[in-house]
């Protein structure tokens, strides 16, 4: 029996970049699927803070312009789900990362590191993507109504607020992760992550919060937080707002890029 000529040649070399990336990215997702406190923070958290926050909004009283309050709170647990996976999610998995030597071992396999942290962003992506098409689905079925008055201002609003708020959180989870601990980490992440959830203008307007307001304003939170309102209740694009999140990135990533330890 003949066989074509080259069929058994070898052809030895690596995988593109962008092929580890991707493999990189699909093992990082099912982790962090797999994982149930990150699928708690990813999830389970935000929506028991929508339906509640809804189900209670009466008896807070707040302030909310006229808005009903399923308007206001959806947009605001969006950001929150991102702040949970983009922050605390990353943060705590990277940090026992690093901890039990995984970081180490992959930093010196054939995927470089830079390509390591992009599969851990696109990862990432993916499960925020999970989250809003989850937290969407509750918010319609609470009676969400976002505005339609300019759906292409709304959606391009809410979507340059998601991306750059995953790059800003994203950034400083790992510029902790990389610095502390994984037993630090794990109690700086939730801590923050609670502090920010409650007084960092993410889930509530930061008009609600006083005198406070104009501090919080600068907060990634609270930058978060209002650009998605803006782009979902008003259909405008917060340009501040998305400023404040540029400059939350760009700072988290150099600083990370310069302090991130791999063991």
């Amino acid at each position: 029996m003949s066989t074509a000529a080259g069929t058994f040649t070898p052809a030895p070399g690596g995988a593109s970049l962008a092929r580890m990336v991707l493999a990189q990215s699909r093992m990082e997702a099912r982790l962090m699927l797999r994982n149930g406190e990150q699928l708690l923070l990813a999830i389970v958290i935000p929506v028991i803070v929508l339906v509640g926050g809804v189900v209670g909004a009466d008896r807070i009283g707040v302030d909310l312009d006229g808005h009903r309050p399923v308007d206001i709170l959806t947009p605001g647990v969006l950001a929150l789900a991102v702040m949970s996976t983009a922050f605390t999610s990353v943060a705590i998995a990277t940090g026992f990362e690093r901890r039990y030597g995984v970081i180490k071992l992959l930093g010196s396999s054939p995927l470089p590191r830079h390509g390591l942290l992009l599969g851990k962003v696109l990862a990432l992506l993916n499960v925020v993507v999970l989250q809003l098409v989850v937290l969407v689905v509750v918010g319609l079925a609470l009676g969400w109504e976002p505005t339609l008055d300019d759906p292409l201002r709304s959606v391009a609003g809410a979507a340059l607020a998601l991306g750059l708020g995953t790059a800003a959180f994203a950034a400083l989870g790992l510029l902790v992760a990389g610095v502390l601990r994984a037993e630090a980490t794990l109690a700086l992440a939730n801590l923050v992550y609670l502090l920010l959830m409650a007084g960092g203008g993410v889930v509530l307007p930061t008009s609600t919060y006083g005198a406070a307001s104009g501090v919080i304003s600068w907060l990634p939170s609270g930058a978060l937080g209002e650009a998605m309102r803006e782009a979902l209740v008003h259909a405008t694009v917060d340009t501040r707002s998305l400023l404040v999140l540029v400059g939350w990135a760009i700072v988290g990533t150099l600083l990370t890029a310069r302090t991130f330890r791999w063991e």
